[in-house]
């Protein structure tokens, strides 16, 4: 397998790559919100009833505060990292094959080589390739032959690699 794609230098594009990977990391921050928000709810709910109620009040409205605040967190940090990346756009390109991922951007190069990647995770535009437990990089699916995407979605599938999100 031998499959060569170029990124043009699109403002959209690193942001779009910052926060996908942000977006992977980030998740547990929104789960940790909800659960914060429901139970500062009902224990607010609960106290009412209670004489007692009014000494636990603060703490219940300071539980769903935070909970609101952590689930705002993720889509904070999505939003300054696509800001903050557009002006990183620069020509690049890919070069994939049997044995590694290699990446090209701007003057930069760099590479991941097939059997250090723990798993790869499908999304809508990308596939997050993890080495470990951290994603590591994008491979970029509409930039990609259609022929291409599916040659790369066999060789992963064949590995093990390929999960759903």
């Amino acid at each position: 397998m031998h499959i060569r794609f170029d990124v043009p230098a699109d403002p959209a594009y690193p942001g779009r790559v910052a926060a996908a990977l942000s977006r992977v990391r980030l998740r547990r921050y929104g789960y940790v919100g909800a659960v914060l928000v429901a139970v500062g709810v009902i224990s607010f709910v609960v106290s009412r009833g209670f004489a007692w109620g009014d000494r636990i009040s603060p703490v219940s409205m300071a539980m769903v505060v935070g909970g609101l605040l952590s689930m705002a967190y993720s889509p904070w940090v999505q939003w300054r990292a696509r800001r903050r990346s557009s002006r990183y756009a620069v020509e690049g390109a890919y070069d994939i094959t049997d044995d590694n991922i290699m990446m090209r951007s701007g003057s930069e190069s760099g590479g991941i080589a097939w059997d250090g990647v723990a798993r790869v995770t499908d999304t809508p535009e990308f596939w997050i390739v993890y080495v470990g437990r951290m994603p590591a990089t994008v491979i970029p699916r509409r930039l990609m032959s259609g022929e291409d995407a599916e040659t790369l979605r066999a060789f992963m599938a064949e590995r093990g690699l390929l999960q759903p999100r």
